[in-house]
């Protein structure tokens, strides 16, 4: 049975300022967890409603009913396994190859989303604003489907970072130029900007390379793509061309 104080803990993770606090987060279903486990990140604890992770240590793991479960979790309907795990201290940024930077990124399934894509594409280097949501977010863990263990992601002062960097900058605008008949370099950076504002000003002035994915609908009233789609179509462009 979860004790008060465990149960009390774990909700209070739901939040960033308390996973900060404690430097832990928390990880629901067993792919997620499996592949944060395979990574090398510290368990604290492990909350399974069936025999699952019978390779678990004993004193991490732990039986509990699936109303206890629905208790500590973070998904409206729970899965069979929670976990508490320790967060890694950030890795140094390798300022080489193609980066994807964003800039206020809200929305935590976007995030999640678009670090599963940087896996896909191999883009090891996430470069995230103060203001983009938190990794560790349950929502964004849960929508990284395990992608979280193999991306680089580091929260920089975003203007700062882009002018000190040695590489071309790429924003993407609605009025950039064609990233279908743009020649693309294997290295560079490419900024994807918020879900309502986009690019902010401040981060648009460093941007010397304008990009844009043209609309072909007859009427063009469509006003924008999803931040996550419009980043699948970019990353793949980007690796087309290094083809």
């Amino acid at each position: 049975m979860v004790s008060k104080n465990q149960i009390k803990l774990i909700t209070s993770l739901h939040q960033k300022k308390f996973r900060t606090i404690n430097g832990l987060f928390i990880a629901e279903g067993a792919k997620v967890i499996r592949e944060l486990l395979n990574a090398d990140f510290e368990l604290q604890h492990l909350y399974v409603t069936e025999a699952l992770f019978k390779d678990i240590e004993a004193a991490k793991r732990m039986e509990i009913s699936e109303s206890d479960l629905k208790k500590i979790s973070a998904l409206t309907v729970p899965n069979n396994c929670l976990a508490v795990f320790k967060m890694k201290a950030p890795s140094e940024i390798n300022a080489r190859g193609l980066i994807l930077a964003l800039d206020d990124i809200r929305d935590p399934g976007n995030l999640g989303t678009i670090m599963r894509l940087c896996d896909w594409f191999g883009i090891e280097e996430l470069i995230c604003s103060e203001q983009t949501v938190d990794i560790y977010n349950p929502k964004v863990v849960q929508a990284t489907m395990g992608s979280i263990a193999r991306v680089n992601v580091s929260y920089v002062n975003l203007e700062n970072f882009l002018q000190d960097v040695n590489l071309p900058v790429f924003g993407t605008f609605m009025d950039g130029d064609n990233i279908y008949k743009s020649d693309l370099p294997d290295e560079g950076i490419i900024i994807m900007g918020n879900e309502a504002n986009g690019i902010s000003p401040n981060i648009e002035a460093i941007a010397k390379n304008r990009l844009s994915i043209p609309r072909f609908g007859k009427l063009q009233q469509t006003e924008s793509l999803n931040v996550a789609t419009a980043t699948a179509i970019i990353l793949s462009e980007f690796r087309r061309n290094a083809i």
